[in-house]
């Protein structure tokens, strides 16, 4: 790997901006509150914030249904309040990414609101509108948020797509004109100073050509969705233009969220040279342990098996070594938290377990990203009823699944949601064991975790042991050491299914890692004897060079 970019050096901490921190007291968190923190996410070692969106929306999705792109949300300041963060943030040395939500709008945007008034309304071509198909939608497919894809709108006897909730109407991409318009939010944003983007859903913008039905399981009311609209023909076409017309004028990381993509899919996206985006969110790994029902997808209670999990960082590792750039993470707000699903959130092996996974990750090749509240080792919230959901994905999936078609029963599918909900990772962050957790001092928009007295950043940087300091030095060696960044990647015993170990060289250096994904003790030798150097370990004591103890992680480097 001999291209060196800002980016390969960085490590990304993500902001949900209304779970961060409330000014204001009206129980969302909002810009001054994230501007009031910065001097944390600073300490912690992070180079860049990855902001959620922040512009006006109904917020039927959270924000992910943008009604203004140049308007911040009210629920969040002005556009003073972020010109003051992006002001703040770089006077520290931090950069901003935002999110650039383009494959839909919201059906509040004035463009939907024009486009639905008539057949021959200059915005029409804006959305993708089909007549009906026997009385019917124009296709089985699926919306992402359950049920139909296709919403009927009464005024022009047409249908519209929505692969997600049917507030979230997809642009045409086909239409030149919306890919100007969206190269001109991208310029507005990027004049004001923001250092990159991260794209949400942004290999779902190429619409296959005739809009096919999508394959369907067994008895499924609708098709999947993904099977045909997920890296498109003209996806790489889209990305070229983009990065013509806007991304190739400015000096900033650009990461393109594509589910169902593959290495081979994103070396064409991603490579050093493709000149479209500077990495991909993949997710293979966070798609592991689906429900062998089909009709349930992701929605299970099942632990990832390790060597599945290694099988699937491997790969990337493996394809993309000097062809592209990996995205590493283990949770964002889509997902639930890390060290519930993928380790233990046990109290007695928690912190080590999440120290562990965090070495796991940081130690590969690509750009880490910090969702906020991982650097404490935050748990999923193990909620238990419906009524503590907030997300709209939770909620169509329970009323879905058990009210409506009796797939599965109420209390299998809340065990599903406790494991699985996107609202695991949407609890308030956790500051300190004062009221409401230090995050407002009126009530929260959505439930704390019940656990915050005892996991709060307050104890954490008071304890010179604590995950958040585990994760600063993480952050720490990928700066000092290049063989971290750069390294090529050689996976030892992909069959080991308790421990992940593996190895990365680098001009004359090896660097050895070793992580044990277990309760238990137990041995492996890897000639770590032969290292000059013990750079990390989540265990202050060892019991021998060859053991590792529960959740034990150890990285060594052998220096030329």
């Amino acid at each position: 790997m001999t291209t060196k970019n800002w980016w390969q050096h960085a490590v990304v901490y993500q902001v949900y901006p209304r779970s961060y921190q409330d000014s204001n007291g009206d129980g969302i968190g909002d810009l001054a509150g994230l501007k009031s923190r910065l001097s944390y996410i600073k300490k912690l070692g992070a180079d860049v914030i990855w902001l959620n969106p922040i512009y006006e929306s109904p917020d039927k999705d959270n924000g992910y249904d943008i009604s203004n792109y140049r308007k911040i949300n009210p629920k969040y300041g002005t556009m003073k309040s972020f010109e003051d963060l992006l002001t703040a943030a770089h006077s520290k040395g931090l950069k901003i990414l935002m999110d650039l939500v383009v494959n839909h709008t919201s059906d509040q945007a004035e463009w939907f609101k024009e486009s639905r008034k008539s057949k021959d309304n200059k915005y029409r071509d804006y959305y993708i509108w089909r007549d009906p198909k026997d009385g019917k939608a124009p296709n089985n497919w699926g919306s992402y948020f359950s049920g139909p894809a296709w919403k009927y709108d009464e005024t022009t006897k047409q249908y519209y797509l929505h692969l997600f909730e049917e507030g979230q109407p997809d642009l045409n991409w086909e239409n030149p004109e919306v890919r100007e318009s969206v190269w001109d939010i991208m310029r507005f944003w990027l004049d004001k100073g923001v250092d990159g983007f991260r794209m949400d859903v942004i290999n779902l913008i190429s619409k296959p050509e005739g809009l096919p039905d999508a394959p369907a399981p067994d008895n499924a009311a609708y098709g999947d969705v993904q099977a045909v609209v997920a890296d498109g023909h003209r996806l790489n076409e889209f990305l070229k233009e983009m990065n013509q017309k806007v991304i190739s004028k400015y000096d900033i990381m650009t990461v393109g969220e594509m589910p169902g993509s593959t290495p081979e899919d994103v070396i064409d996206y991603t490579g050093l040279n493709a000149h479209e985006l500077n990495m991909v969110f993949q997710f293979e790994h966070v798609s592991l342990s689906p429900n062998p029902n089909k009709r349930l997808g992701k929605w299970n209670d099942q632990p990832v098996a390790l060597v599945d999990l290694k099988q699937a960082l491997s790969r990337w590792q493996k394809a993309l070594d000097g062809k592209a750039w990996n995205s590493l993470y283990w949770n964002n707000h889509d997902q639930p938290r890390a060290v519930s699903r993928f380790a233990t959130d046990n109290p007695k092996y928690r912190e080590r377990a999440a120290k562990m996974l965090g070495t796991t990750l940081h130690m590969l090749q690509g750009t880490p990203y910090v969702y906020e509240g991982e650097e404490l080792g935050m748990t999923n919230a193990h909620y238990k009823d419906l009524k503590q959901y907030e997300d709209v994905e939770s909620i169509n999936a329970y009323k879905e699944l058990v009210e409506k078609e009796g797939i599965v029963d109420k209390p299998t599918m809340l065990r599903y949601l406790a494991h699985m909900s996107r609202d695991n990772a949407r609890t308030p962050m956790q500051w300190d064991d004062s009221a409401h957790a230090g995050f407002t001092t009126g009530k929260p928009w959505f439930d704390l975790n019940a656990n915050y007295p005892d996991i709060n950043a307050k104890a954490e940087l008071a304890d010179s042991n604590s995950v958040f300091y585990y994760y600063q030095k993480l952050i720490k060696l990928r700066h000092q050491e290049d063989i971290i960044v750069y390294g090529n990647y050689e996976e030892l015993d992909p069959q080991d299914n308790e421990a992940f170990s593996y190895r990365r060289h680098y001009q004359g250096q090896t660097l050895l890692v070793m992580t044990n994904f277990t309760d238990h003790t137990i041995e492996r030798d890897y000639d770590q004897a032969d290292y000059d150097e013990l750079l990390l370990s989540n265990y202050h004591e060892h019991l021998g060079q060859t053991t590792l103890q529960p959740y034990e992680a150890r990285v060594y480097l052998k220096r030329n």
